[in-house]
């Protein structure tokens, strides 16, 4: 079975009305499509790539094949993990967690879009605090990063619900034009401070050496709900 050779794909991260996974080939149409539909308008551009400015059809392939790529291209010294996020098994969006040398750093950083019409409903807020969970109670992280272009508000929010601060900023060039990214990190600390969205996680023991990792490393942390 895939899931020997390929423990990820039963991995699950559950909060009140999400569930984050690995797509099936199906589902992962159904992220392109949700693509091709609009994340966005036109007139800004949330992300360093703009991916997004591409025709329809090609938006879909595009995370098709990037999808493909970081499975691909995995490996314990940097892995990328792109889970899909449910809400009443309809396909929302996009949250991804990546490290690289993280058995060595405990550091992790994050990224993630919505489909258009599952914004501003208080989505991202549970996506983020999903992968936080799994970065600091399952994986023992000490620290995550994260940014966003200086004009998208909605992602700062977010990040400042979990309790990230400001850690600097840096330039540049997004649709050929001067654009500056703040960065933000969150601390082991400040996320105990802040965490406030339950999460549960199931199916994490089997992957923590894909994540470069063993049980000792994890310091006696378990799979749990909080």
């Amino acid at each position: 079975m895939l899931i020997d050779h390929w423990p990820l794909v039963g991995l699950r991260l559950s909060t009140p009305r999400l569930e984050l996974r690995l797509p099936s080939e199906d589902e992962l149409a159904e992220l392109g499509e949700l693509a091709a539909e609009g994340i966005h308008e036109p007139d800004r551009m949330p992300f360093l790539v703009p991916w997004s400015d591409l025709p329809p059809a090609d938006r879909a392939r595009s995370v098709v094949q990037h999808h493909w790529l970081r499975r691909g291209n995995w490996s314990p010294e940097n892995w990328a993990l792109n889970l899909v996020a449910f809400d009443n098994e309809r396909v929302v969006g996009l949250q991804t967690i990546a490290a690289r040398n993280f058995a060595m750093l405990r550091e992790v950083s994050t990224a993630s879009w919505l489909g258009a019409r599952f914004q501003r409903q208080g989505v991202g807020t549970e996506m983020r605090a999903a992968v936080l969970h799994l970065a600091f109670a399952g994986l023992n992280a000490l620290e995550a990063t994260s940014g966003a272009l200086e004009d998208n508000a909605s992602s700062f929010t977010v990040s400042m619900k979990h309790g990230y601060e400001l850690d600097g900023v840096e330039r540049h060039v997004v649709r050929g034009r001067p654009a500056i990214m703040r960065r933000l990190r969150l601390t082991r600390a400040r996320w105990e401070r802040h965490r406030h969205v339950p999460v549960s996680i199931v199916g994490l023991s089997s992957c923590l050496p894909m994540f470069g990792l063993s049980d000792d490393s994890r310091a006696g942390l378990q799979e749990a709900s909080s």
